[in-house]
Parts: C-alpha cells; structure tokens; sequence
C-alpha cells in the first residue's frame, strides 16, 4: 500500500535515509565515505520522485564541493536553537519543558515498541535519527513524522530564509509527507491549531510487523536484543 503522499514506501525509505545522512554532523570521515553510496542510491528513485531527488542532489554537490572544516563550521551555524533552527524535533512543541522530557521517554519507548533500540549521543528526537526510524518502520514513522509536522516544516521555513543548502533536505523530507507543505509560518502555526491528522499509533506492535526497508548501507538503529 502507498503512503498518503504517493510516493511507494521503498522511495520514501530511501529518501528519508538519504535525507538522515545529509543532516547529521558532517563528519569528515562519515560524510565523505556516504557521499559515494548516495548519489546511486538516489538514482535509483529519481524517476518516481524527480523533485526531492533533485532537492538532496543540490546538497551533495555543495558538500562535494565544500571543504570539511567549512561544512562543519556551516552545521554549527545553522542548527542553532538560539536562532529558531533547532534539529530536536519535541523542542519545536514543548520547549526546554518537564513536557519535553516524558515526549523524549514515549520516543524511546516507541522505537523499542518496534524491536529498535536508540544508542546515539544525540537525543531520540533528533532529526536524522526520526527519520532512520521512519526508513525503517514505514506507517509507524510515516505517523511520528507526522506529528511533528509542524515543528519540522517550520525548520524548512527557518532553514529557507537564510539560503541554507540545507533548505533543500528539508524541502525534500517534507515531500515525502501528505499534502502541500505551508509557504510562510503562519500557515505552519494553523497547521498546529489543527492537530496532526493521525495520533501516534504502534506501541507494543510486534517488532517484526514492519520489515526493514533495502539500503545499500548499515542501520545505526540495530534491532534489539531479545531473551
């Protein structure tokens, strides 16, 4: 079955994928290894979705092109909470609130719901690592992602207004959701005063009700250890 947005659930996993890896810290080491796997892996999409392919191939040519030390300096730059860019998706609902703690467990608890466990630095709302899960799981993340629509087409807006290439992921992330993304924030904010169209749903699904999508690369998030 298709997801709302049309696009089938391979080509969204995989420009989700593609799009977790693109707004992770550039590491050079990682970044630079993934550049040569994602390029192909795109192609293999660009003719049922020609537009966010072409958004995430903007990316990829300005991190080709950028030297390491620059792509860096440039995340820091514009993923920063103190100028309304934050990548944590429960701050864009609840802020630096006791309310964004108990969203933080119910985030852990869903990804162990679906047989994953979270061991990253980061914390379970961080961008890239939603959208891992959201490759991974289909239906399950196509609701978290969802959820946080407003918060995550607010970035894109935010991203937008400074000339960011990573505009360009974000437009290609909110390509893979249901209907047209806002054009300005006061469109955002309705979307908020409407509610997500779906409640997160799943938890306590069987782990292997959703198999893991095909990608040409390793999973940070590992299936969890069962016994």
């Amino acid at each position: 079955m298709k997801p709302p947005n049309g696009l089938s659930e391979r080509t969204c996993a995989l420009l989700r994928k593609a799009a977790a890896e693109c707004l992770a810290y550039p590491d050079p080491d990682r970044l630079d290894a993934r550049l040569a796997l994602l390029r192909p892996a795109l192609a293999e999409v660009r003719g049922k979705a020609p537009g966010p392919v072409a958004n995430l191939e903007v990316f990829l040519t300005w991190a080709t092109d950028t030297p390491p030390l620059d792509r860096c300096a440039h995340y820091v730059e514009t993923f920063d909470t103190r100028n309304r860019r934050s990548l944590y998706l429960t701050w864009w609902a609840d802020g630096d609130t006791r309310r964004r703690g108990l969203s933080l467990v119910r985030l852990k608890q869903l990804y162990r719901a679906h047989g994953m466990t979270y061991a990253h630095e980061e914390l379970p709302d961080f961008l890239p690592a939603v959208l891992e899960f959201a490759a991974v799981t289909g239906r399950p993340g196509d609701q978290l992602l969802q959820v946080h629509r407003v918060g995550l087409e607010l970035l894109r807006l935010a991203v937008t207004e400074v000339s960011a290439p990573y505009a360009a992921v974000l437009e290609a992330v909110c390509a893979t959701l249901p209907g047209p993304s806002p054009n300005t924030k006061e469109q955002a904010r309705r979307l908020a005063a409407a509610g997500p169209p779906q409640e997160l749903v799943g938890i306590g699904a069987p782990p292997d009700a959703y198999g893991p999508a095909a990608l040409p690369w390793p999973e940070p998030l590992s299936p969890e250890a069962t016994g």
